[in-house]
């Protein structure tokens, strides 16, 4: 069937109502599709509607006009916080979700960096480790989409690396469709197969930018390159302070 394997987001519009009567719109006339297999990276400034966009994808949000239409399967989701349980321990907060997919938990952790984590409970981990911990859940089940919101937030280098690659990884063997919502431009440019750049207001898509290929995003003077011309073309891009690195 025609979208089994497509994501297809039309939203003609978007408003919340306004503290003083009124509405306030959030987002007009963006559109744009995905297929599994791909990784997209949705850019903006800080307020212009990343989340609320994912929100709509997720069907958290249908008050909206417009449609969406998801690739058949398996969704996984990682939010701006991690919500993990705390009375559950890491291990106890994955399998509460993980189904028949338990027996990758240990593995996934370790790619992580969170080998021996399992019987830790949430408030003895940084809020990085938790941010990764809700990655692994994420991740469980092999889901034929990802939705994640902000995933390198709050992340070192190191572990903001070790999960780009392990979404990579994710989304080439089992062909999944990838939708984050980014500060990081340096992190969409080493993952992201399209940047969707939302401007203005109400944010509207500005640009649906192509990424070099996988293989040709390890030449560093490239991406440098590329880098500089996107902050160029889309100055607001520059507008956001790097979030503050938890270990």
């Amino acid at each position: 069937m025609p979208g089994d394997d497509e994501l297809i987001v039309q939203v003609a519009g978007k408003a919340y109502a306004a503290a003083r009567g009124g509405r306030h719109e959030v987002l007009r006339d963006l559109a744009f599709t995905g297929r599994r297999g791909e990784i997209l990276a949705v850019l903006g400034p800080s307020g212009t509607g990343k989340t609320t966009l994912l929100r709509i994808i997720l069907g958290l949000d249908r008050a909206f006009e417009g449609r969406v239409t998801l690739p058949r399967g398996h969704l996984g989701v990682m939010f701006q916080e991690p919500r993990l349980l705390p009375w559950l321990s890491v291990a106890d907060n994955l399998r509460l979700t993980a189904g028949t997919a338990a027996a990758e938990i240990p593995g996934l952790l370790a790619q992580l960096g969170l080998a021996g984590t399992e019987t830790q409970y949430p408030r003895g981990l940084s809020l990085g480790m938790a941010r990764r911990v809700a990655l692994v859940r994420a991740l469980l089940g092999r889901p034929a989409m990802l939705v994640l919101d902000e995933p390198f937030a709050s992340l070192d280098p190191k572990a903001g690396g070790d999960m780009a690659r392990l979404l990579v990884r994710a989304a080439r063997r089992d062909a999944a469709l990838v939708v984050l919502a980014t500060h990081d431009l340096d992190q969409a440019l080493g993952v992201a197969d399209r940047l969707l750049m939302l401007g203005d207001r109400p944010a509207r898509l500005v640009a649906d930018w192509p990424n070099r290929p996988a293989a040709a995003r390890t030449d560093s003077s490239a991406t440098h390159d590329m880098r500089q011309n996107l902050l160029t073309r889309f100055p607001f891009l520059r507008a956001d302070v790097a979030p503050e690195v938890a270990p």
